[in-house]
Order: C-alpha cells, then structure tokens, then sequence
C-alpha cells in the first residue's frame, strides 16, 4: 500500500466514523427503520468511496453527505412504495424472510427448482430476486456483461415456468415483475 493511499485511507475511516452516527440520524428520520438506515448510510459511504477520485464537493463534505444520504433515503422509499404497491396489485403473499426456505410446499419446491439451476445461473438469479440487485451491480460483482446477465435471468425463468406447477408459475411471474420494476 503506497503512502498516499494509506492516508486515504486513514482520513476515509476518519470521516466515517465522525459523520456516520448523523448520517445514520438523518436517514432514519426519513425511513423509520434503523436497518435500512444505517445500510443506506454505508451504502452511501461505498459509493462515495469509489467515486472519490471524481466527485467536487464545492461545499463541506458534511453538506454533501447530508444531501446524498436524504436523496438515498427518499429513493428507498419509493422503491418500497412500488414493490408494496405491486404486490398489493398482485394480490402475491409476502413473506417475512425470503432466505427461510421450508422444504415442503411451494417454498420448498421454488428452492428445489432453484438447486436444479446451473450454479452461475443461479447466482446471478438469486442477487436479482432475493437480494434485489440490478443487473449492472450483478454483471460487476461477478465480472460479466449486463447481456450475459439477462440471457441468463431469461433462461432461468424459462427453466422454472418450463418445470413449475401453475400456482408457483404465479409466484415466479410476481417475482419477474417485482425485479423489472427495480431494474427501471
């Protein structure tokens, strides 16, 4: 690690640690959940991480992040306002915990199907579906095209329609259009 980018470092981990806490404040205020808060925060913080090189701040960088944390939160709250509207529309049940997959009944079948997939086509499914990444955040993280990402999120989808019972074709086709809505 060069000097230069161990002081980066450093005055990083410094600024994190004063402004988090207020950050956090200020996030919560605007979603009343103290999860999603603090998650945007640190989503915030990531971004801002790897953008530093190119970001101006003409104001303090307390201003900056106070107004990049607000933005963050009211655009999760209106991603949580389409998908429960969707969901209402769709008349789909919600579940508590997505990741607490009961072997029997639909559940279980929707993760037996899902275990038939092949292992990078279902990776790149479940960071769409159940962590609701976007296809961008998917094709970065695992070093492939956004194409190779939706090729994939289509064959995935024609394997489970292909091989589900008509009740969960309607949970996946929920599921398909919960992840177009937080692709837009």
């Amino acid at each position: 690690m060069t000097k230069n980018s161990k002081n980066s470092t450093q005055n990083m981990e410094e600024i994190f640690k004063e402004h988090f806490p207020m950050l956090c404040l200020i996030a919560f205020g605007i979603v009343k959940d103290r999860d999603a808060a603090k998650d945007i925060v640190q989503d915030f913080f990531i971004s801002y991480w790897h953008r530093r090189s190119s970001v101006a701040i003409t104001t303090s960088f307390k201003s900056y992040a106070i107004g990049a944390v607000k933005n963050l939160s009211l655009l999760s709250l209106e991603k949580d306002k389409k998908e429960k509207s969707l969901l209402e529309k769709l008349n789909a049940p919600t579940y508590e915990d997505p990741e607490v997959l009961e072997p029997s009944g639909p559940n279980g079948k929707i993760e037996a199907l899902l275990g038939q997939l092949p292992e990078s086509r279902r990776r790149i499914f479940i960071s769409a579906i159940i962590n609701g990444q976007s296809y961008a955040e998917i094709a970065e993280a695992q070093g492939i095209s956004i194409n190779t990402v939706k090729t994939q999120m289509k064959r995935a989808y024609a394997f489970l329609r292909s091989k589900a019972s008509d009740n969960l074709i309607h949970l996946f086709i929920a599921t398909l259009l919960i992840s177009l809505s937080l692709a837009q």
